[in-house]
C-alpha cells in the first residue's frame, strides 16, 4: 500500500472518531463546526442516527448564537459543518483515508486495547491514533500497537462544544511529531491544550478525584446534605458547579470507573477504594444526567 507522507508541518484535516456517544459526538460537531472533515463510526447504526439527529440540534444551537439576528448565516453554517461528517459502521473503509483516529468508547482496558489492535492491522501506517480516555493508561494502551510513537492521550471535556480544554498526553514513546501535529490540531478545534504524562487521573481528573472522594465521603458520614456541600463550593470557593453536579454531568459510571482504575493502579491505597454510595447508584442505573436520575433528578 502506498503511504502518504507527513511531516510535522502537515495539519490534520481528516479524524476519525470511533464511538458515537456524547463525547463521540461532540468532538465530531467541533471538528466539523472548524472546517474539519469528521467521520463518526459505531458498531450500532442506531447509535449513529441518534447522534446525528443530536449533532443536528446542536449545531442549529451553535450557529444562533454565533450569527444572531443573521439567519441567512447561521443556516449557511450549519449546512456547511454538517455537510463534513459522515456516519459509518464500516471501520476498515473509514480508516483508509484519514490523518487522525480518536477513540471514544467505553473505559474499558481490555475493549480498548481490542479496538487498537484491530486499527492498527487496517490503518495506514501515517495516521496517529489517539484516546479520549479519562484515566486509563496511554502507554499500555498502545502497547498492542506496532505505533506507539504515533500514540496519545487527547482528553476531551463534557459538553466538548462548550468546554476549552483538551490535555494532549505525551508517553515515552510518544513522538515529538505527533505531539507537536496533536497539539496544533487541538488549538484548531479553538481548545486550549495542555500537556501531561501518562499519570493516573492525568491532571483534571487526578484533582477532582481528590474533591469528589471527600465529598462523597461527607455525605456517607452525614456530616452535609448533597446541595449544601455543592452549595459550599460554588459560593465558598467560587467553583461553576460543585461536585455532585458535576459528578452527575459526567456520568456516575464514568467516575466508578475512574475510581475502579485508580484502585487497581493502587490496590494498597485505602483511599483508592471506591464509593460504596457510587456502586450501589450505578447498579440501580442511577448514572446521571443521561439516565434522568443521579444525585439530582432531570426528569
Amino acid at each position: 500500500m502506498l503511504q502518504r507522507k507527513t511531516t510535522m508541518s502537515t495539519p490534520i484535516q481528516k479524524v476519525v472518531i470511533v464511538g458515537a456517544g456524547t463525547m463521540g459526538s461532540g468532538i465530531a460537531m467541533v471538528a466539523a463546526a472548524t472546517g474539519h472533515y469528521a467521520t463518526l463510526v459505531d458498531v450500532s447504526q442506531e447509535v449513529l442516527d441518534k447522534s446525528r439527529s443530536g449533532i443536528e440540534k446542536n449545531a442549529a444551537r451553535i450557529a444562533r448564537k454565533l450569527f444572531k439576528g443573521d439567519p441567512d448565516s447561521a443556516s449557511g453554517f450549519v449546512a456547511e459543518a454538517l455537510g463534513r461528517i459522515s456516519y459509518s459502521t464500516d471501520l476498515e473503509q473509514c480508516v483508509a483515508s484519514t490523518d487522525l483516529v480518536i477513540e471514544a468508547i467505553v473505559e474499558n482496558m481490555q475493549i480498548k486495547q481490542d479496538l487498537f489492535r484491530r486499527l492498527d492491522n487496517i490503518a495506514p501506517e501515517h495516521v496517529i491514533f489517539a484516546s479520549n480516555t479519562s484515566s486509563l493508561s496511554i502507554v499500555e494502551m498502545g502497547s498492542v500497537t506496532k505505533r506507539e510513537d504515533r500514540f496519545a492521550g487527547f482528553h476531551f471535556f463534557n459538553p466538548v462544544p462548550v468546554m476549552k480544554l483538551i490535555e494532549v498526553i505525551k508517553t515515552d514513546k510518544t513522538s515529538e511529531d505527533t505531539h507537536t501535529r496533536l497539539m496544533a490540531f487541538g488549538r484548531a478545534l479553538g481548545k486550549t491544550c495542555i500537556t501531561c504524562k501518562d499519570t493516573p487521573g492525568f491532571i483534571v481528573n487526578r484533582l477532582l478525584f481528590t474533591l469528589t472522594s471527600e465529598a462523597l465521603k461527607m455525605l456517607e458520614r452525614e456530616d452535609a446534605e448533597v446541595r449544601d456541600i455543592d452549595t459550599a463550593m460554588k459560593l465558598g470557593l467560587g467553583h461553576p458547579i460543585g461536585p455532585f453536579e458535576l459528578m452527575d454531568m459526567v456520568g456516575l459510571d464514568v467516575t466508578l470507573n475512574i475510581m475502579k482504575e485508580r484502585e487497581a493502579r493502587y490496590p494498597n491505597d485505602p483511599a483508592a477504594k471506591p464509593s460504596p454510595t457510587l456502586v450501589k447508584m450505578v447498579a440501580e442505573n442511577k448514572l446521571g444526567v443521561k439516565s434522568g436520575q443521579g444525585f439530582y433528578s432531570y426528569k
